[in-house]
């Protein structure tokens, strides 16, 4: 077994640290979720808590760790009788992106079950977990489905696994982790609420913390066993510390005067519901102990609400989780009545009690290098064809707000990852059939089963009531649900389009488009187009943030090189294909249909789309035309495309036309 980190030897990140030092000394506080970019020590300081944490005790034998002094009297291993249990370290228990629902809640022995009416149950990493660490790394790519179940454990504090009319429910209550990179795509706002805490990290710009870093890191690679025992001690006094403050933590007192600061925080910033201020207090409370003292301080408040409050206020996913601190200062002053004396700057450990920063403070939108910022700065124009960024360019117009959009999904059946745009064979949704499994059956199919073992009953000599099933009897249940798509934006950018009412107005159906494809679980990207050229401003990403940020800093102006922003799209789609052969496309193309620039631009532009008709991509053109005389060239294009047109004013959900537009386009082949 490899030897881990030790979470003392983790240079910097001190909010990230306190905050996990705080749920290891008070569980109730919810968990912690990190955010921040690669290679930041998230999953090392993470993987490290773990050698800290408390031993628990546990019935001998039991495989979902019962408390010997309570056990749980519905346990499938019970009942127990208290008593004495053994001690064990907690454990760490990690849940893989890519699990199966069998791995997360279970796995019943459906052949068993037929065959002889028993239950056997094998665990799954839920009941690993209970009374212990359950980490999600990249917990914003976890499959929706796998999302859904961590939220029913972690209100209820169980596990409910029900197959077949077979029923299992054990204990799981545990310390929810996660870690994610932004730039990757946000959260689930359910999900979000169900941490606790949240902290933001980066890797430090001061060159002295970052070479200690790699000094660190190599000596650990060197020799693991020799680094974690120069760091035993530190390791033995934080350890200490947290059981310290655990048996502390009933004593300490919670004020009115502390329970207004929180009250009054929480409802200055907006956060919705009240798990917020139960957070905040719990948070508080574990800071107190944590300092060693028995008394709530206004400094705890604050610490508290940086913590807990940031990841609380996005209203949608485009919002960058944040807190003013400038409003937090005024707000506690104003219902105060304590003075902070500064509780954690006396303490000897200079990591996880010193001043740390602002916690949970977001970090700029990393924008890569050229696009963005280039594309932003007009250049002087040499005369002759207009470039991307020359002459003409009017600076970025501000989206107008954003609106419900109806649902463009894709024709057909699919195969692609979950989500809820387009019809597709997935795990779950309704049971539309059944095949012979494929490898592990994972769901039965319990009448096509018993019309398959049914013909078989005399000659496998049948005598009692039980039905005799043999493995190849059974059958896999084929259900439909939804798949999460590919969204390609392309998106005219032309002077064409560059009056700064319309622009506004296009950019703010762009965004609700956008919403649209973060609520259902799609990957998106964003192809501009005008002067003389296309480009990829955002290729194929599950961060829908990155693409409102790249579409608020668009600017505008020169011709319009229809064809040329087609054919990037799509190469952009064949490279995609390439990667994720199973996710189909959508192309949603935002232009008034005009065509400029180059000889035959028209008839370049409608060679381009018939590209997209002929390999059956799915498509809509969003008319962005206006005013009294109207060409219907956009018209003109979506029937080249193989797709539909749709005007700004019929996109709105609300529009009298109907609710659900499946755009056109060629099924492909499942």
């Amino acid at each position: 077994m490899s030897t881990p980190f030790p979470f003392t030897a983790v240079v910097g990140q001190d909010d990230l640290r306190l905050a996990l030092l705080l749920n290891a000394v008070s569980p109730a506080v919810g968990g912690v979720l990190v955010r921040g970019e690669k290679g930041t020590a998230k999953s090392t300081a993470v993987r490290a808590l773990s050698a800290l944490m408390p031993e628990v005790d546990v019935v001998p034998g039991c495989r979902f760790s019962c408390d010997p002094h309570s056990p749980d009297p519905g346990c499938p291993d019970g009942p127990h009788e208290p008593g004495a249990g053994v001690a064990r370290p907690a454990r760490m228990v990690e849940l893989p992106v890519g699990a199966s629902e069998d791995r997360l809640v279970g796995a019943l022995d459906i052949e068993r079950a037929l065959a002889e009416g028993v239950k056997a149950f094998e665990p799954g990493l839920l009941a690993d977990a209970h009374r212990g660490i359950l980490y999600v790394d990249e917990v914003n790519l976890l499959h929706d489905h796998l999302v859904d179940l961590l939220l029913d454990a972690a209100a209820m504090g169980a596990s409910y696994v029900e197959r077949e009319g077979v029923s299992v429910r054990h204990a799981s209550r545990f310390l929810l982790v996660g870690t994610m990179n932004p730039e990757e795509g946000e959260l689930r706002p359910q999900l979000l609420d169900r941490f606790g805490l949240t902290v933001e990290v980066s890797a430090s710009r001061e060159p002295d913390q970052r070479v200690e870093v790699v000094r660190r890191r190599l000596a650990h690679d060197d020799d693991p066993a020799g680094f974690a025992a120069r760091w035993a001690d530190e390791e033995a006094a934080v350890r200490a510390r947290i059981t310290a403050a655990r048996e502390l933590l009933p004593s300490v007192r919670l004020g009115d005067g502390a329970l207004r600061q929180i009250a009054a925080t929480c409802a200055a910033f907006e956060v919705d519901g009240m798990r917020a201020d139960i957070v905040m207090a719990r948070t508080a409370t574990a800071l107190a102990a944590w300092a060693g003292r028995t008394d709530v301080l206004a400094e705890d408040v604050r610490q508290a609400a940086l913590l807990a409050l940031p990841h609380r206020r996005r209203r949608n996913p485009f919002d960058a989780p944040g807190l003013d601190e400038d409003k937090l200062d005024e707000t506690l002053e104003e219902f105060g009545g304590q003075d902070g004396d500064g509780g954690g700057d006396d303490d000897p450990d200079p990591g996880p009690d010193g001043p740390g920063g602002p916690g949970g403070q977001p970090e700029p939108d990393d924008a890569p290098p050229g696009d963005g910022d280039a594309a932003a700065r007009p250049e002087a124009g040499e005369g002759g064809e207009p470039r991307p960024s020359g002459a003409g360019e009017q600076s970025p117009v501000r989206a107008a707000e954003p609106f419900r959009t109806k649902v463009l999904s894709v024709p057909g059946l699919g195969e692609g990852a979950a989500g809820r745009r387009s019809r597709a064979r997935t795990e779950h949704g309704r049971t539309t059939g059944a095949r012979r499994p494929r490898g592990a059956l994972t769901k039965l199919h319990l009448a096509a089963t018993v019309q398959a073992a049914a013909p078989h009953q005399r000659a496998r000599g049948r005598s009692g009531r039980g039905l005799v099933v043999r493995r190849d009897d059974l059958r896999q249940a084929t259900r439909e649900g939804r798949e999460g798509n590919l969204v390609l934006f392309v998106v005219d950018a032309s002077g064409s389009m560059a009056a700064r009412q319309r622009m506004g107005a296009v950019k703010g159906a762009v965004l609700s488009l956008l919403l649209d494809a973060y609520q259902r679980r799609d990957k998106v990207g964003l192809v501009t187009f005008r002067g003389a050229a296309a480009d990829v401003a955002l290729p194929p990403t599950s961060s829908v943030d990155a693409a409102a940020a790249r579409l608020e800093s668009l600017p505008t102006g020169g011709r319009t090189p229809l064809a040329a922003g087609l054919l990037r799209a799509h190469e952009v789609l064949r490279v995609e294909r390439l990667r994720d052969p199973a996710r189909r496309a959508l192309v949603v193309v935002v232009t008034d249909g005009r065509a400029t620039g180059g000889p035959e631009p028209v008839a370049l532009a409608g060679r381009a789309a018939r590209l997209f008709a002929a390999e059956g991509v799915a498509s809509v053109v969003v008319d962005c035309e206006s005013g009294p005389v109207r060409l219907g060239l956009a018209g003109r294009l979506a029937d080249e495309l193989g797709g539909t047109a749709v005007t700004l004013d019929e996109l709105r959900a609300d529009a009298i036309a109907g609710l659900v537009r499946d755009v056109q386009g060629t099924r492909r082949a499942a």
